[in-house]
């Protein structure tokens, strides 16, 4: 199996242990492009948070490269070099792994802020600033731009974020859990933009219908009767993203992705040409009954790289791990090498040897 185990660079970074925590992994997922995040870092010698405030690029934010752009990442400065992933991925690479820039696409609450146009919004007309709507040009183009930056020098890519973010996001102090239906839920995640809007029409569909339709379908949990086409139009606009973005990398890329296609998030759902162009598919398997989904990625006829967590079970990921490979997962990702206590670093080891590797 490909195994790999995502890391952000402030957590190799000026920690001589962090390499034995990569012992039977092949490839190191690490952050060159990633939201804001309050990232926990139990086994750093020098700290235990990082506090990244804003999505940033992790690469140097090349002047020449952006000036002309209203959409432009931010340069961090919780870490002390322009380019940690860079110096990271030096350090990873001189004990024999390969690193995949991990790039976080249209998850960005500070230009959905600044630039309110470019965020999604649904159908009452609430936007949520930490989605950037793909159905828009500029998105695509910064998205395009930023991967590229962002996987300079890598061995290859993970594409998070790669669709459209929809209702869910954990922010600070989230207080919506339990609010709405799944049904519900997936209504609020239609974006409703101009740029969606325009699309609708070009598909026959009134806006003004299909936003009064919509509320209704809120409010009662119901169903919609153009529901096929709004779907039509969130994928014709995340293969235009897929394809600007895929269009600037010559390495190869596994892409963060969901059976259902309408899944919204860090993996979005898939669309119906999604995987022939890229290498691999991340799929979320957890929590632990989370094989079926897996399975049905598998269905899709592309290598899937299971997405597993040891931050929340405390035993049984051994197993799981071995089920997953039953159901056809050709690969694990491990999620987190740095965000792990030392107690939880050994499903870590657990895991490796259930998949055959360590």
């Amino acid at each position: 199996m490909r195994l790999t185990g995502h890391a952000y660079p402030w957590d190799v970074l000026g920690d001589p242990g962090f390499l034995a925590r990569t012992e039977g992994l092949a490839t190191v997922a690490l952050a060159a492009a990633y939201h804001s995040t309050r990232a926990a870092t139990p086994l750093h010698p020098s700290h235990q948070l990082v506090e990244a405030r804003y999505a940033a690029l992790y690469r140097p934010v090349r002047e020449s490269v952006w000036r002309r752009r209203r959409l432009r990442p931010g340069t961090p400065d919780w870490v002390s070099t322009p380019d940690s992933f860079g110096e990271a991925a030096a350090v990873l690479r001189a004990a024999g792994l390969e690193v995949s820039a991990w790039v976080v696409l249209t998850h960005n609450t500070r230009l959905g802020t600044e630039f309110p146009d470019v965020a999604v919004v649904n159908c009452f007309g609430d936007r949520y600033p930490y989605a950037l709507c793909p159905s828009r040009p500029e998105v695509r183009e910064y998205a395009a731009t930023l991967a590229a930056e962002a996987a300079e020098g890598a061995d290859a890519v993970s594409l998070e974020a790669c669709g459209q973010l929809g209702l869910t996001h954990l922010s600070h102090h989230e207080k919506t859990d339990g609010a709405w239906t799944p049904t519900a839920q997936r209504w609020l995640s239609v974006c409703c933009c101009d740029a969606c809007q325009q699309a609708w029409s070009a598909r026959g569909l009134d806006p003004a219908w299909v936003l009064s339709t919509l509320r209704e379908a809120v409010r009662t949990s119901g169903d919609v009767p153009f529901a096929d086409e709004l779907l039509a139009v969130r994928h014709a606009a995340t293969d235009l993203l897929r394809a600007e973005v895929l269009a600037g990398l010559s390495v190869p890329v596994t892409l963060h992705a969901h059976p259902d296609p309408w899944v919204t998030g860090a993996s979005p759902g898939l669309t119906p040409t999604t995987g022939p162009d890229v290498s691999a598919l991340v799929v979320p398997a957890w929590p632990l009954n989370s094989a079926p989904v897996v399975e049905a990625a598998v269905a899709t006829g592309r290598p899937v790289d299971a997405y597993v967590t040891v931050l929340q079970a405390d035993e049984g990921l051994a197993d799981y791990v071995q089920r997953l490979t039953a159901v056809g997962a050709t690969g694990l990702a491990i999620y987190h090498l740095g965000l792990a206590p030392s107690w939880r670093q050994t499903f870590v080891g657990e895991m490796v040897r259930a998949a055959g590797g360590g």
